[in-house]
């Protein structure tokens, strides 16, 4: 997917990534983290804001850049280049609320047919995952790149 996007900056194991968001309210530095969960192969993707005071994942600011197709282009970057570097990984992610999971949804929802030539998609909906599909209200939705003859 060849969308514009902002540069990223991260260290050789490519689980921290950060970039920064530039729109009217100024530049926002970004952070993308991806945490090994308790499941194998599974990981779970944290974004938000960087806090300045810790350097840590502010997942609940609200920018308002002006920039969220950018700013969800770039973090689908993070997923491309993670799953290049390690691709038995499953990529877990949800918002940090039910507006930003909305958002996600929209976002794959636009992309899908792009998406789906790269990706394994699944959302979880009451406890159970199944193949994503547009138009449903997803709790969370969970990723695999495409790398064997098998995928389809």
């Amino acid at each position: 997917m060849m969308l514009d996007r902002y540069q990223l900056k991260s260290g050789s194991n490519l689980t921290i990534f950060e970039f920064v968001s530039q729109g009217p309210k100024g530049q926002i530095p970004k952070l993308v983290q991806l945490f090994k969960t308790n499941y194998k192969d599974v990981f779970n993707l944290a974004f938000g804001d960087k806090n300045a005071e810790t350097g840590q994942i502010d997942d609940i600011a609200i920018s308002n850049n002006g920039d969220s197709e950018k700013v969800l282009a770039t973090v689908v970057a993070t997923v491309y280049a993670f799953t290049d570097k390690y691709p038995q990984a499953l990529v877990y992610a949800t918002g940090s609320t039910k507006a930003r999971t909305r958002l996600y949804r929209m976002g794959i929802s636009k992309y899908f047919e792009e998406a789906k030539k790269h990706f394994l998609i699944y959302g979880q909906i009451n406890g159970e995952w199944e193949p994503f599909e547009i138009g449903i209200d997803y709790e969370a939705f969970l990723v695999r790149r495409k790398f064997l003859k098998f995928d389809i």
